[in-house]
């Protein structure tokens, strides 16, 4: 059987989550394909797939911080109300709870923002952490096929 190395291309099924549940899920569709290595997966979630047997289902508890590291209090940010007016649909009401995407500090992609509170000014309060930041994640994968 071929096994799981450090730039593999995979075709996996994986379920990725924490104790609020999964934020990825790809057991009710089709199978994900991703080259370890290209940034993809966290890589500490990638360490745990290399080795692994094609066919091979496996469950891994990892603890909080361990994958995307802890909650940082300086990744919450208000934002003014012009801002996103110019950055996005002007008047936009934005709901607790919703994720927004925005442009990348370095201009090179994007970065999510989930609402956590909205001013009466129309500023609005994003948390910028990865949403399983500090918390413990539950990683479970069924590698399919390795190229």
């Amino acid at each position: 059987m071929t096994r799981v190395q450090s730039e593999s291309f995979l075709t996996l099924h994986y379920r990725l989550g924490g104790a609020s549940g999964d934020i990825v899920n790809t057991y009710d569709g089709p199978p994900a394909t991703l080259s370890l290595g290209s940034g993809q997966l966290a890589p500490a979630l990638e360490q745990r797939l290399i080795g692994l047997e094609e066919g091979a289902h496996v469950v891994f508890d990892l603890a909080p911080g361990t994958v995307f590291g802890e909650r940082q209090p300086e990744m919450l940010q208000w934002v003014a109300r012009s801002l996103l007016d110019r950055l996005g649909e002007p008047g936009a009401s934005y709901d607790i709870g919703e994720a927004v995407e925005f442009p990348a500090p370095d201009g090179q992609g994007k970065v999510v923002g989930v609402v956590r509170e909205v001013r009466d000014d129309g500023a609005v309060l994003f948390d910028f952490n990865h949403p399983l930041a500090g918390q413990p994640v539950r990683f479970e994968v069924s590698i399919i096929g390795v190229l």
